[in-house]
């Protein structure tokens, strides 16, 4: 258990991996507003107590392996990611302002499934091998 973390009456390891998708799957994750997300994702998931071990932004969709506290469930953390990080974009780039008028940039759903169905080596194997290789602290924009 060497990455397992500890509060003051646990010791956990939760880990999720995480896939959402831009509304209509428009490819709007490209050049600055990826980079800008995947800065907002990291910041909300460090205010909230969680951790990025791998990542991908792509075109329209973004991967996460992420660990999630014990007392913050998956459906509240993922509220907080795509809803924090909609808002900021949304304010920020007015290209997605025009295009997403309905002040939705993320799709309504996501998908999830816990690490532990897989080894945590396969999740970074697999979010890796989604776009070219490039060498950036394993959180890539594609």
């Amino acid at each position: 258990m060497e990455t397992a973390k500890s509060g003051s009456h646990t010791i956990w390891d939760c880990k999720y991996h995480l896939v959402w998708v831009t509304k209509y799957r428009y490819p709007v994750l490209v050049g600055d507003v990826g980079l800008r997300a995947r800065e907002l994702l990291r910041e909300i998931s460090r205010s909230h107590e969680m951790s990025i071990h791998a990542g991908a932004i792509n075109r329209d969709h973004v991967h996460l392996l992420l660990s999630i506290p014990p007392h913050l469930s998956v459906s509240r953390a993922v509220q907080y990611l795509k809803g924090k990080s909609s808002h900021k974009l949304l304010t920020e780039y007015q290209s997605l302002r025009k295009r997403y008028w309905g002040q939705h940039l993320w799709s309504r759903g996501y998908w999830v499934a816990t690490s532990g169905n897989v080894t945590d080596e396969v999740w970074k194997k697999y979010i890796e091998d989604q776009k070219p290789e490039e060498p950036d602290d394993n959180f890539k924009v594609v």
